[in-house]
C-alpha cells in the first residue's frame, strides 16, 4: 500500500475564485504556485475563510480550494463559520497526511488554525503579512503566540510585531517575484511614473497626484498612470481634474495582473505612496520589471539596488525629479527575491 502523499493546509481569509481571477491578492498566488511548482508531490489544500462567497469546493490550478463563503459577517455567523472549518480541518486530518498548516496573516485563520494544530499536535505557523502587525490586533489576547510560531514579511514586519506585542518573529520570510509571468524586458520607457494598488486612504494617491503636480513645473509633458480601484477613485479623478492633470494622470481601473506586469515594463519609476506595507509585492515585481522605485516604506533592512525609499513629500520629490532627469537611466531588472526561494524557505519550517 503506497504511503499517503504529505499535505499542507493553508488558511487564508481569502482565495482566487477562479484561475482567471488574477487580482485578488497576487502575493499568495505567486507563492501557492511556486509551492507546488517546487514540491509537486505535497499535497496543498487551501481553506478560504471569508472569499471567495461560496462554499462549492473547486480547483486552482490543480489545487484543491475549499471556500467558506464567510462574506465578514456578523460575529455570531463568524464562530459558526470557524466550528465548519473546525470540523473540515478534523475531516482532512483523519484523511490526509498532514504535516501543518499555515495561516495567512494573524487573524482569525491564525486563531483557528493554532488551537486546531495545539488540540492535533501539528505544526502551525501565522505568516504575518503587514497590516495585522499594526497595533489593536485582538488575536495577540486571544492566542498569545511564541515567536516559534510567527513568520514575519519583512524586518519592518518583525520590528513592529516586537514593538506593538513585545513579541520578535523567530522567521523573517519575504514574498518574491515569479518572473515567468513576465514577457520581454523590451518595452518602450513611456510611462514616467505608475502607481499599483487599492484606491484607498492607507495607499495615499492623493500624495501621488500632488507628486505629479510638482513634476509638471519641469516636465510639462508628464505621463503617469495608476492601476487599481477602490472607493476613493472618484476622490481622486476630482483631485485630478482640480489641479488640471487630465493630461498627465490616468486612472487605469482594474486591469488583469499580466497586463499589470507590462506597464511595469514601460515604466521609468514606479511611485509607491502607501503609509504602511509589510512588504508590497508590486514593489518587487517593479524592480524587475526594470522600473526604479520610490518609496515611504523600507520593508528590509539591507538595502535593495534600484530601491529608493524617502522619509517625506519633499524627499519624494527630489529623487522623482532626480530620476527622471538622469541622462542615462538603468532599466535592468532586479530580482530582489525569487519565490521559488521563498516557497523552500517556508517548507524548510515543516521539515
Amino acid at each position: 500500500m503506497n504511503e499517503q502523499p504529505k499535505t499542507l493546509v493553508i488558511l487564508s481569509p481569502g482565495f482566487p475564485e477562479s484561475e482567471d481571477d488574477s487580482t485578488c491578492i497576487p502575493i499568495q498566488q505567486v507563492f501557492v504556485r511556486a509551492l507546488k511548482q517546487n514540491y509537486p508531490e505535497l499535497n496543498i489544500i487551501i481553506v478560504a475563510f471569508e472569499y471567495p462567497f461560496t462554499r462549492a469546493p473547486y480547483n486552482w490550478y490543480g489545487m484543491p480550494v475549499i471556500p467558506f463563503g464567510g462574506e465578514n459577517k456578523s460575529r455570531l455567523y463568524r464562530l459558526r463559520n470557524w466550528a465548519r472549518v473546525w470540523r473540515k480541518l478534523t475531516k482532512l486530518n483523519k484523511r490526509h497526511q498532514v504535516i501543518g498548516l499555515l495561516s495567512l496573516w494573524f487573524d482569525e485563520c491564525a486563531f483557528v488554525g493554532h488551537n486546531f494544530a495545539r488540540t492535533h499536535r501539528l505544526k502551525h505557523f501565522s505568516w504575518m503579512l503587514g497590516q495585522d502587525a499594526r497595533p489593536g490586533n485582538r488575536y495577540f489576547k486571544w492566542i498569545k503566540p511564541k515567536g516559534e510560531s510567527l513568520i514575519a514579511l519583512s524586518d519592518f514586519v518583525a520590528r513592529q510585531v516586537y514593538k506593538n506585542y513585545g513579541v520578535l518573529p523567530k522567521n523573517t520570510i519575504t514574498t518574491g517575484v515569479d518572473t515567468s509571468q513576465f514577457g520581454p524586458n523590451n518595452h518602450q520607457r513611456d510611462i514616467d511614473i505608475l502607481g499599483v494598488g487599492s484606491l484607498i486612504p492607507l495607499k495615499q494617491y492623493d500624495v501621488f497626484i500632488d507628486a505629479v503636480k510638482f513634476l509638471r513645473e519641469f516636465i510639462p509633458d508628464i505621463n503617469a498612470m495608476v492601476c487599481g480601484k477602490g472607493p476613493e477613485q472618484e476622490k481622486l479623478q476630482s483631485l485630478i481634474e482640480q489641479n488640471h492633470l487630465e493630461n498627465n494622470i490616468t486612472l487605469v481601473g482594474e486591469i488583469p495582473h499580466v497586463v499589470v506586469l507590462s506597464m511595469m515594463q514601460r515604466a521609468k519609476v514606479f511611485l509607491h505612496t502607501s503609509s504602511y506595507e509589510g512588504f508590497g509585492v508590486v514593489l518587487l515585481e517593479a524592480l524587475y520589471g526594470g522600473a526604479q522605485v520610490v518609496s515611504f516604506v523600507k520593508p528590509m533592512d539591507s538595502d535593495i539596488e534600484h530601491h529608493h525609499p524617502v522619509t517625506d513629500f519633499i524627499e519624494m520629490c527630489h529623487k522623482l525629479l532626480e530620476i527622471l532627469e538622469e541622462p542615462q537611466p538603468s532599466y535592468e531588472p532586479v530580482l530582489a527575491y525569487p519565490i521559488q526561494n521563498v516557497a523552500s524557505s517556508i517548507m524548510e519550517l515543516y521539515n
